[in-house]
């Protein structure tokens, strides 16, 4: 067994409706006098209204640029140093989280994350996706220091894009495939490990059973028990997939499905975690788990996940668009190598080829 890093969780974890008001007690807790303050555009909208009063700690508010690039992150470390900060904070969704976090680490300061959604679990884990500026993936960097302090008010993530929920719950269910396929290999598990499967399965298990009410939350504008669990099993559950089992529980087939497909323009209008959702699928093919698919299916179909490139409107992607999918899914290094041996880019095409003809004469059985 390869060496196995546990980075099981924040300092500091907080979920709960007011907890926005509690930020500047926790900033003077740390002795902190002057913090950048990195927020997204769109979600600032909504966030900048409900962001706490500072009275007695200095804040810079500031605009990320978009995505989470080297750049990007280099271009914050030098606000910071500009403006004399102690700490960030961010306010908004993953890829705000992700400039943070690869700021915080450059710097050696502590990251604060204030997430406005629930679409994935970046609030949680100490490392960032790292994307070039045309906005195709390129890797994970791995942080050797947790987030300082995420604080989550379940009613700011009511508010948020329904549709970046249900992409969310997407992202999350696939921690049980992706963790699956690779800890059900290994000879010997180890009690870091065995805290990684219990989250992934309690991942599944939660998401299939209160997803439709927690989205009927959003829909009437009501917070219930099962949105805020929801809520908690896409970010803190999900972050202990990884956190627990490091390269045992990350990613595996969905995951590089999905990073194949950012190098399609196409796929850049669709959400991150939607083409999560379809690498599940892909992943399962692969394995030849059909009968997994079709439980699957009416889920995805409730929630408006993607089953398919036709769902993400990429359906005329070409043969030769189609390979080089594929092959960035199998490059050496891509995780999809942590389901075994054997998964070349022929494996990898065929499946989405067999896919996309399942889920085809799906839609003409339905019509009939």
């Amino acid at each position: 067994m390869a060496e196995l890093i546990v980075r099981g969780a924040p300092q500091e974890y907080v979920c709960e409706v007011g907890s926005w008001k509690t930020l500047e007690e926790h900033l003077k807790r740390r002795l902190l006098k002057r913090v950048l303050v990195l927020h997204g555009e769109k979600s600032w909208r909504v966030a900048e209204a409900k962001f706490p009063e500072l009275n007695e700690v200095e804040a810079v508010f500031d605009t990320y640029h978009f995505e989470c690039t080297d750049a990007e992150v280099a271009r914050v470390v030098a606000l910071v140093k500009a403006e004399n900060c102690e700490a960030i904070i961010g306010v908004g969704g993953g890829k705000v989280a992700d400039v943070v976090k690869a700021a915080c680490h450059v710097l050696g300061i502590a990251a604060i994350i204030m997430p406005t959604l629930a679409a994935t679990c970046a609030a949680y884990t100490p490392l960032s996706v790292m994307y070039n500026e045309a906005g195709q993936m390129l890797r994970y960097d791995v942080f050797p220091r947790s987030n300082a302090l995420v604080l989550i008010d379940p009613e700011v993530i009511l508010d948020s894009p329904f549709e970046l929920m249900v992409a969310g719950i997407g992202d999350t269910l696939a921690k049980w495939y992706e963790a699956d396929v690779i800890i059900r290999q290994l000879e010997k598990s180890s009690a870091e490990i065995d805290v990684a499967y219990f989250a992934a399965k309690m991942c599944r298990d939660n998401l299939l059973a209160l997803s439709s009410a927690a989205l009927t939350a959003m829909r009437t504008g009501q917070l219930n028990e099962a949105f805020v669990k929801t809520v908690e099993t896409n970010i803190m559950i999900g972050g202990m997939v990884g956190g627990f089992g490091d390269d045992y529980g990350r990613t595996s087939g969905a995951h590089s499905i999905h990073d194949a497909l950012t190098t399609q323009e196409a796929s850049h209008r669709v959400l991150h975690g939607n083409k999560v959702a379809y690498g599940i699928l892909v992943q399962l093919v692969i394995e030849g788990n059909w009968a997994e698919i079709e439980q699957l299916l009416p889920f995805y179909r409730e929630l408006g996940l993607p089953a398919s490139l036709f769902d993400m409107e990429m359906g005329d992607l070409s043969a030769e668009e189609l390979q080089i999918v594929a092959e960035r899914a199998t490059e050496p290094g891509e995780t999809i190598h942590m389901m075994g041996e054997g998964i070349t880019s022929e494996v990898v095409y065929q499946a989405m080829i067999q896919l996309e003809d399942y889920m085809a004469q799906k839609r003409v059985d339905q019509n009939q």
